[in-house]
C-alpha cells in the first residue's frame, strides 16, 4: 500500500512540521514466515496540516515550502504527483517526479493571504488515481512592512478660546494593512511631533486635547499640529505615518468693549431737523459676530432730550442723530456722556467684566439764516357771515430769529384762497374778508399764510390758517319736500294724514329750532299740530270734512326762533279719495281718472289735437298721390312706342356718349352740315367760358341790369344745369310706311304750316301737343 508524507521544510522562521501517515488496511500475517493470526490495520483518514510561507521573501531560485511523498511510490517513476488550485502552476509548482512544492514569486499579504489547493497522486502511465484528492490550504505569514496611514487627514478642527486643560478637540485614527493578529506589526502608538505644549494626544485612542489653559483667539487663532502613528507598539523599528490637524480657536465673548478715545466732538447746524446724522461712535471689541454686538445709550438727561444714539445695521457702531429742533440763539453747545455695552454676556466670563465702556461727547450747535418763526403753529380764526367786505377776521405774527428788527412781509398763497375770500396787510399781518361770507355755502377756509423776510426773499415760512364762518339767522324754515297727500271720504275724525317735516339750514340751536301752524279758522277743513321736533302732524278736524272734488290747500306757517326770527309759508295739497276696504286709494276726483300720473287735461287735450290733425295730413297727402298715379296710368296706357331700337353695346352712364355714334340715330338726310372747328359737347361743362357782358356806363336802371344779367346766365354755356339731352332726328330706314314721328317733320313751333289734319280735331288727349305746335286752344263751351 501507499501514503502520504507533507514535509515542511524550515528555513528562515527554523521550524518544521511533519505530516501523519495514511494507509489502507492490510493484514499482516504475524513475522514474515511465520504462521499466527491475522492483525488488522485500519485505514486513517488524511490530516493535513497547513503550509506557511513567509510573505515579500524573493530569492534567486523558487523555495521550496514542502514535499508529497507516497508510501506506493517506491522510486520505481512510476507515480506522477499533481497540484491544483488558487495559484497552482504560476504562484505553486510541483516537480511530479519528487512531489517537492515551490513557489515561484514574492507573496504579498495584504493582498492575499491564503491559497486553497487540491493535491493528488496518479499512476504516470495510466494516470490512475493512486490517492484520493486532498484539499490543503498555504498561509501566507505577515512580516511588518505596511507603515500606519492616516485615511481621513489632514484634519481641521474647532475648540472654544479660554477652553479648561482636557478639552476634547478631535479623534485622529491611524490604519495599518499588517496582521494585527500576529505579532505587533499592527499595533499603533500616537505621538505629537509638533503643537506642543498647546496640544497632547492619547497614545492608545488618537484623541487629541488641549495641554495649556487659557489660549486667547485675539493672540492666536489657529495652530497646526502634527500628530504620529507608529507600529511594533512604538518600539525601535516599528514603521509610522503622520497627519497634520488644523485647531482654530473659536471666539467667546471674553473682551468688553473700549472706546478709543475719551472724548468726542461733534457740530450740527441748527436748521438740522430730526433724524439728521450727527457723528458715528465705534467702541472696539476684539471678538467677532454676535460676541461683539453692542448697544449705545445716552446717560445724561441734557443730551437725551435734544440728540438720540442707536445702532447702525452691523451692530458696531453708534449713529448720534438730531432728537428735536436745535435753535443756536437759544443753546449753543450740548455736553453728554454715551455708553457702549455688550448685547451678549456670557456668564462664564463675567470675571472679566465688566462688558462696557463709557466716553463724553459735546456737540456744537452751529448758527444758519433762519426763516422767520410764527408765534403759533397754526392759528384758527372765527368770523360771522354776511359781514360787510373789510371785516377784520384775525392777524398771525411772524419774527426773524437771527435779527429781531428784520422786516417781515405776509401773503397769502393763492392756491389756498382761489375765491379771493380773504385778504391780509403785507406789513402787519392782520386778515380781513374781501366778500360777504355765507357759512351755508361753506363753514370753513383753509389758507397758508407765507411769511418772508425783506431782505432775503429765499427765507420764508409758512403756517395754516383755519377761518370758520360764524353762523346767522338768515334762513327762514321750510318743509322738507312738497307735500301733496289724501285722505279716504270714510276716514274718521282727528285721523292723521301726513306728517309734517321742516328743515332750517342754519346753525343748530335757536336759528334751526322750527315752530310750525296750520289754519287758525276754527272751522277749517285741517289741523295742524305742531311735534316741537322740527315736524308737524296734519290731522283730520273733529268734524266731518264736506266732499269735494277738488282738492284742499291747506296753508302752513314756519318760523325759527333765531334772532331775528324768520318766517315763511307753505302749502300742502290734500285730495279727497275714493278708498278700499284695505285702504289703498280706488279714485281721487274726475280729473285724476281721465288723464294719466303726471298729465293735466290741457296737455291730453293738445296731444289729441296734434295726433289728429298729423292723421289728416298723412291722409291728404295719401289721396293726392293716388290722384297723380291714376292720371298717369291713363296716359301711359295710350302710350304707343313706334320704332324700337335694340343694340348690344352697354354704355358707361349718362356721361358716355362716346361709347356708340350717335351719328347713325340722325337723318341724314335732314342733317345740317357741321359747323367748322371742333364739335360743342352739350353734356358737359365747357372748357371756355362765354365772356361776360360789360356794365352798362354810367347809372343804370334796376329792372335793366337785371335783364342783362339774366340773359346772361341763360346764353352762358358754363353755368348749370348741364343738361344731358340726345336728341333722336331720324328713327331708321327702310320702312314702307316711313316714320310715324313728328320728330321728323320740317314744321317748327311757330314756323310753317302744320300736319294736314289739323291737331284740334284730335281730341282731348292730345290738347298738350296741339298747344306745343301753336294750336288755338278752343274755346270753352
Amino acid at each position: 500500500m501507499w501514503g502520504l508524507v507533507r514535509v515542511l521544510l524550515t528555513w528562515l522562521g527554523g521550524w518544521s512540521c511533519v505530516g501523519r501517515l495514511a494507509a489502507p488496511a492490510r493484514a499482516w500475517a504475524g513475522s514474515r514466515g511465520a504462521p499466527g493470526p491475522a492483525l488488522l490495520r485500519t485505514r486513517r483518514s488524511w490530516v493535513w496540516n497547513q503550509f506557511f510561507v513567509i510573505e515579500e521573501y524573493a530569492g534567486p531560485e523558487p523555495v521550496l515550502i514542502g514535499k508529497l511523498h507516497s508510501d506506493v511510490d517506491r522510486g520505481e517513476g512510476r507515480t506522477k504527483y499533481l497540484l491544483t488550485g488558487e495559484g497552482a502552476g504560476t504562484v505553486f509548482v510541483i516537480d511530479e517526479a519528487t512531489g517537492n512544492i515551490h513557489v515561484t514569486k514574492s507573496l504579498d499579504r495584504e493582498e492575499k493571504a491564503q491559497y486553497v489547493l487540491l493535491a493528488q497522486a496518479v499512476d504516470r502511465a495510466s494516470n490512475r488515481p493512486l490517492e484520493p484528492p486532498s484539499e490543503f490550504i498555504i498561509k501566507v505569514q505577515d512580516i511588518n512592512d505596511n507603515p500606519p496611514i492616516f485615511p481621513l487627514g489632514p484634519y481641521h478642527a474647532t475648540v472654544p478660546e479660554m477652553s479648561n486643560v482636557g478639552t476634547s478637540v478631535i479623534q485622529v485614527t491611524a490604519h495599518d494593512a499588517d496582521d494585527p493578529s500576529y505579532g505587533n506589526s499592527a499595533k499603533l502608538v500616537y505621538t505629537v511631533l509638533d503643537g506642543l505644549p498647546f496640544f497632547s494626544v492619547d497614545p492608545q485612542t488618537g484623541v487629541v486635547r488641549t495641554a495649556i489653559p487659557n489660549m486667547d483667539r485675539e493672540t492666536q487663532e489657529e495652530f497646526l499640529v502634527v500628530i504620529q502613528a507608529k507600529d511594533m507598539g512604538g518600539h525601535m523599528g516599528g514603521l509610522s505615518g503622520s497627519t497634520t490637524v488644523t485647531v482654530t480657536l473659536s471666539d467667546v465673548n471674553d473682551n468688553p468693549p473700549k472706546f478709543p478715545q475719551s472724548l468726542y466732538q461733534f457740530s450740527v447746524v441748527e436748521t438740522a431737523g430730526p433724524g439728521t446724522l450727527v457723528g458715528r461712535l465705534r467702541a472696539q471689541d476684539p471678538d467677532l459676530g454676535d460676541n461683539a454686538l453692542m448697544a449705545y445709550s445716552i446717560l445724561d438727561g441734557e443730551g437725551s432730550e435734544a440728540f438720540s444714539i442707536s445702532t447702525d445695521a452691523q451692530g458696531r457702531d453708534g449713529l448720534l442723530t438730531v432728537r428735536k429742533p436745535l435753535d443756536f440763539e437759544t443753546r449753543r453747545s450740548y455736553s453728554f456722556r454715551v455708553e457702549a455695552t455688550n448685547t451678549l454676556i456670557d456668564p462664564a466670563y463675567l470675571r472679566r467684566g465688566p462688558f462696557k465702556d463709557v466716553a463724553s461727547v459735546r456737540v456744537a450747535v452751529q448758527d444758519a439764516p433762519e426763516p422767520p418763526a410764527f408765534t403759533q403753529a397754526a392759528y384758527i380764526l372765527a368770523v360771522p357771515e354776511n359781514k360787510s367786505p373789510g371785516t377784520l377776521v384775525g392777524q398771525v405774527s411772524a419774527a426773524d430769529l437771527d435779527s429781531q428788527a428784520s422786516p417781515i412781509r405776509y401773503s397769502i398763497l393763492p392756491d389756498t384762497d382761489p375765491e379771493h375770500c380773504f385778504s391780509i396787510e403785507p406789513e402787519d399781518g392782520t386778515i380781513h374778508t374781501a366778500v360777504p361770507l355765507d357759512r351755508e355755502a361753506r363753514v370753513w377756509h383753509n389758507l397758508t399764510v407765507l411769511a418772508t423776510e425783506v431782505d432775503s426773499s429765499a427765507q420764508a415760512s409758512r403756517v395754516q390758517v383755519a377761518i370758520q364762518t360764524l353762523d346767522e339767522n338768515d334762513n327762514a324754515p321750510q318743509l322738507a319736500e312738497p307735500y301733496d297727500t289724501f285722505v279716504c271720504e270714510s276716514a274718521a275724525p282727528g285721523q292723521l294724514i301726513q306728517v309734517l317735516r321742516a328743515l332750517d339750514r342754519d346753525e343748530v340751536g335757536n336759528n334751526s329750532r322750527i315752530s310750525l301752524q296750520g289754519p287758525l279758522d276754527p272751522d277749517a277743513n285741517f289741523t295742524v299740530r305742531d311735534n316741537r321736533d322740527g315736524s308737524a302732524s296734519l290731522l283730520l278736524p273733529s268734524r266731518p270734512t264736506p266732499p269735494r272734488q277738488a282738492p284742499y290747500l291747506v296753508p302752513i306757517e314756519l318760523w325759527d326762533w333765531g334772532q331775528p326770527a324768520l318766517r315763511s309759508t307753505a302749502t300742502v295739497t290734500v285730495s279727497v279719495c275714493r278708498c278700499r276696504p284695505d285702504g289703498s286709494v280706488a279714485s281721487c276726483r274726475p280729473e285724476a281718472q281721465l288723464s294719466p300720473a303726471g298729465l293735466s287735461t290741457g296737455a291730453l287735450l293738445a296731444i289729441i289735437t296734434c295726433v289728429g290733425t298729423l292723421l289728416a295730413l298723412v291722409v291728404l297727402f295719401v289721396a293726392l298721390r293716388r290722384q297723380k298715379q291714376e292720371a298717369l296710368m291713363v296716359l301711359e296706357e295710350e302710350d304707343v312706342r313706334e320704332n324700337i331700337i335694340t343694340y348690344d353695346d352697354e354704355g358707361g352712364g349718362e356721361e358716355d356718349t362716346e361709347a356708340f355714334d350717335i351719328s347713325a340715330l340722325q337723318n341724314p338726310d335732314g342733317a345740317a352740315p357741321p359747323a367748322p372747328g371742333p364739335t360743342a359737347r352739350r353734356d358737359v361743362l365747357p372748357w371756355a367760358r362765354a365772356p361776360r357782358q360789360p356794365w352798362p356806363p354810367g347809372p343804370a336802371d334796376v329792372a335793366q341790369l337785371l335783364a342783362l344779367r339774366l340773359r346772361g346766365a341763360d346764353d352762358d354755356p358754363s353755368v348749370p344745369p348741364y343738361d344731358s339731352v340726345q336728341v333722336y332726328g331720324y328713327e331708321g330706314r327702310g320702312s314702307s310706311c316711313g316714320s310715324l314721328s313728328s320728330l321728323g317733320s320740317g314744321s317748327e313751333i311757330g314756323g310753317a304750316p302744320g300736319p294736314a289734319e289739323p291737331l284740334d280735331d284730335w281730341g282731348p288727349l292730345f290738347r298738350t301737343l296741339a298747344e306745343l305746335y301753336g294750336a288755338k286752344e278752343p274755346p270753352a263751351p
